[in-house]
């Protein structure tokens, strides 16, 4: 993970065209927050990250309006407008949804979202459809007719367990406390990185902040590179990516967490799985002991698989052998 204090655009002209697979910020925008007195150039951005992002590369821009004498700014949509100008589609207007919303004084309903406009460099190269429970399964027993009466349905209609979730996506916001005024959800910058780009991809964040752009891209094993202004917020930033690097204890830990259950986040889980066996597989002298002490190493040993069994049998078999 590399974070760069500087200018974005300085920063940004200084990287090779088409060199990023994926962009991810929320730009200080309609001074609703103090960003150290901060300004930037709306569109001097916009074009460098058109230049630098990949053909069918994807920029989520998180992005809101102020109120002003009344009248909302509208700067989100001129933004969203420019984007296009410039050679962007527009491929989908997302909303950022808040559970804790502050309720404010003002006579108009309480302030509860943000855009997030998903911004395409031709066709989007990567969707990985995030997905939800469907809520009905199977057709009902019949349908109505035109008279009222119920005909029976004796071919019901079978509907998909899973279906692709909406583009309303809510989050409980405020969780992170670290010394920066408007710090983004964590799983907000995960679900969109996991959304629109491969393991091994560079993602780009010229807005960097306190990081948590970065964070989720460290943990799903993608390359990041923030761009901040205020050194302030570049420490922040670093001093968070380097907690969030495991140690091979935590990686132990983590690794007895994943087999043992307990992690209510399933994209997460899987995403865990995949990397950690890999590395336990690449550097086996780092988890001989350490992994020794996880539950489900030991109920491999007895041959007692329950829930959390791998279903890979390759990592499987190599993680037996470490301990055969």
């Amino acid at each position: 993970m590399e974070v760069i204090q500087g200018d974005c655009v300085e920063v940004m002209r200084s990287m090779s065209a088409e060199s990023v697979d994926m962009v991810l910020t929320s730009p200080p925008y309609d001074n609703l927050r103090d960003y150290k007195g901060y300004t930037f150039d709306f569109e001097q951005t916009a074009n460098e990250i058109f230049r630098v992002l990949k053909k069918g590369g994807v920029c989520v821009w998180v992005v809101g309006d102020a109120t002003v004498k009344g009248s909302e700014t509208g700067t989100s949509f001129r933004q969203a407008l420019y984007f296009k100008d410039i050679g962007f589609n527009l491929h989908d207007t997302m909303i950022y949804s808040k559970k804790n919303y502050v309720p404010l004084t003002h006579k108009r309903y309480e302030q509860q979202f943000e855009y997030m406009f998903v911004l395409s460099k031709g066709k989007p190269r990567v969707f990985n459809g995030l997905t939800v429970k469907s809520k009905q399964t199977k057709g009902g027993p019949g349908y109505y007719e035109k008279d009222g009466s119920v005909r029976a349905n004796h071919s019901p209609r079978t509907f998909k367990e899973e279906k692709l979730r909406p583009n309303v996506w809510e989050y409980v916001i405020g969780q992170e406390r670290c010394g920066h005024p408007a710090v983004f959800p964590l799983p907000l910058a995960k679900d969109h990185i996991l959304s629109w780009s491969n393991e091994g991809d560079t993602i780009l964040d010229p807005f960097l902040g306190s990081g948590t752009t970065l964070l989720a891209a460290q943990e799903l094993g993608r390359k990041g590179i923030g761009i901040e202004i205020s050194e302030e917020y570049c420490e922040i930033a670093r001093k968070r990516l380097a907690m969030n690097q495991p140690t091979d204890d935590m990686r132990a830990l983590q690794l007895d967490h994943v087999y043992g259950g307990g992690s209510k986040d399933a994209v997460r889980k899987t995403m865990n799985k995949r990397i950690l066996m890999e590395d336990i597989i690449n550097n086996p002298e780092k988890y001989q002991v350490l992994c020794a002490n996880c539950n489900w190493i030991k109920r491999h040993e007895n041959n007692e698989h329950g829930r959390g069994r791998p279903k890979n049998s390759h990592y499987e078999k190599k993680i037996a052998e470490l301990h055969g």
